[in-house]
């Protein structure tokens, strides 16, 4: 808080938010400054590209919000921000929750446990958690079996009751609904609702053996493909895979044997079973037996928790979520924002949250962000850079910095940015976005002179992935002063 109430001259907490919000917005006008003429090295990169100027919203301010901005071009423009519409959803989770908040997968059982059998149902209620993944899915059956139950005498109940999520197409978005980023958001999400094959290839049998990550129950899939000469270019295609039957995973082609060990990962083409199908199986193959069946329904209001298991925390999870731009993760983060202050896992509790913190932290100017999902996966979202400068440079000052700065790609080093480093030295955190027709980066350069500035691009035209150039143009021009 910018103000504390003291004995001899007291200020009430709610005059203190609001006089600490101007003084905010106060700093922050300088952003509102009219449109200047882009560096000359960007505007040649942007006519390379193919990229008309008026496609491009671009802003360069120090991080601190004091002085007036170095470049607004086109500031007040709203446009598609691609996945850098995670930087909203992923500051407002650190600042709602903290860096510590952790999601819990509650585990029960409604009956007693004799000579390793569990006299009745084992239930797992989904809490959002977005890293279910399966090496903490084997941890959660392991705590299990550590409660000496090898076989289960009833079901494995699998509660999902937490989100409210609206069946979806996930070949709707795209056409590519087998590509794990295009995964669905689930209270209960485990692995990313996909498998990934590892092909190891044996000249010896002239095969590739194929394994599996997770085993699905009643799930048929090939345990070889037969090794192929030539190079490695378009593996995936010659192995023609065939994923569209939910009971059987198979391959028509072969496997080029110069590819060496390689891995695919791939969305299972029936989302919705696929949980009961990755825990039936992983349960099994842990050597676990069960004589119901798994299904999906809800854990009796009555019923404790045997234990839960926990998730890393906050700080880990957005780590995930930027540096790698997982969508499926941002949408869950959005979805919890909702569930733990609106008491709904809804994407309308979830926008309703997002737009009160806003008002709340950063201002109820124009040009507030437009939300749908808050992963950018959309043609919907919207913001201006105007106003993301604004969150980015609260954010700046906030107690939060650190986990939001060290969460982004940093250029030249990881994620998203490992193999775009800056020509002519400072250092950048930036978040990338790219759809069809978006793409852009926002976040902070460390120039060389040691000042911290917020950097925006974001082009929305046919040719928006041309401009990258133009991006890395405009990062090295502001990291150079």
């Amino acid at each position: 808080m910018l103000f504390a109430a003291s004995n001899t001259n007291p200020i009430s907490p709610l005059l203190a938010r609001l006089f600490g919000l101007v003084l905010a917005l106060t700093a922050l006008a300088p952003l509102q400054a009219g449109a200047q003429s882009l560096p000359p090295e960007v505007d040649a990169a942007l006519a390379r590209a193919k990229v008309p100027r008026d496609a491009v919203t671009m802003l360069v301010a120090d991080a601190d919000g004091v002085r007036p901005p170095r470049l607004a071009w086109r500031s007040q423009a709203q446009v598609n921000p691609a996945s850098i519409m995670k930087l909203v959803t992923t500051y407002a989770a650190l600042d709602l929750l903290g860096p510590a908040f952790v999601w819990t997968t509650p585990v029960y059982v409604d009956g007693p446990v004799q000579g390793g059998v569990l006299q009745g149902n084992l239930y797992i209620r989904g809490q959002g958690d977005p890293k279910l993944v399966i090496e903490r899915l084997w941890l959660l059956l392991r705590r299990v079996q550590g409660m000496g139950i090898r076989s289960i005498e009833g079901d494995i109940v699998l509660d999902r009751s937490a989100f409210e999520v609206p069946d979806t197409d996930p070949f709707a978005f795209d056409g590519e609904g087998l590509r794990p980023y295009n995964a669905v958001p689930d209270a209960l999400l485990v692995n990313f609702k996909s498998v990934v094959m590892t092909f190891v290839p044996n000249r010896a049998t002239q095969t590739a053996q194929v394994t599996y990550e997770p085993p699905l129950a009643g799930v048929a899939m090939q345990a070889t493909v037969p090794l192929s000469a030539g190079e490695c270019n378009d593996w995936r295609t010659s192995l023609g895979g065939d994923f569209n039957d939910p009971a059987r995973i198979g391959f028509t082609g072969s496997f080029p044997a110069a590819c060496g060990e390689k891995e695919w990962p791939v969305a299972y083409s029936n989302p919705r079973s696929y949980a009961a199908r990755a825990i039936g199986g992983l349960w099994i193959e842990m050597g676990g037996r069960i004589k119901g069946a798994v299904r999906e329904g809800q854990v009796p209001a009555e019923l404790r928790p045997a234990f839960e298991l926990s998730s890393p925390p906050l700080a880990e999870v957005i780590r995930d979520i930027n540096k790698y731009s997982n969508n499926v993760m941002a949408q869950q983060l959005f979805l919890t924002l909702g569930l733990q202050q609106k008491r709904r896992g809804s994407f309308e509790a979830a926008r309703a949250t997002v737009r009160q913190w806003w008002n709340d932290r950063i201002g109820t100017g124009e040009g507030q962000p437009v939300l749908d999902n808050g992963s950018g996966r959309s043609r919907d979202e919207r913001i201006t850079s105007a106003e993301l400068a604004k969150m980015l440079q609260v954010a700046w000052r906030s107690p939060v910095m650190p986990e939001l700065v060290s969460s982004l790609p940093a250029s030249g080093v990881d994620g998203t940015l490992r193999k775009r480093a800056l020509r002519g030295g400072g250092a950048a955190h930036l978040k990338t976005g790219t759809l069809r027709d978006a793409a852009g980066v926002a976040g902070y350069v460390h120039a060389a002179s040691g000042r911290r500035y917020v950097v925006i691009a974001i082009a929305n035209h046919a040719n928006a992935l041309a401009a990258r150039p133009a991006f890395d143009a405009l990062v090295d021009w502001a990291a150079q002063d």
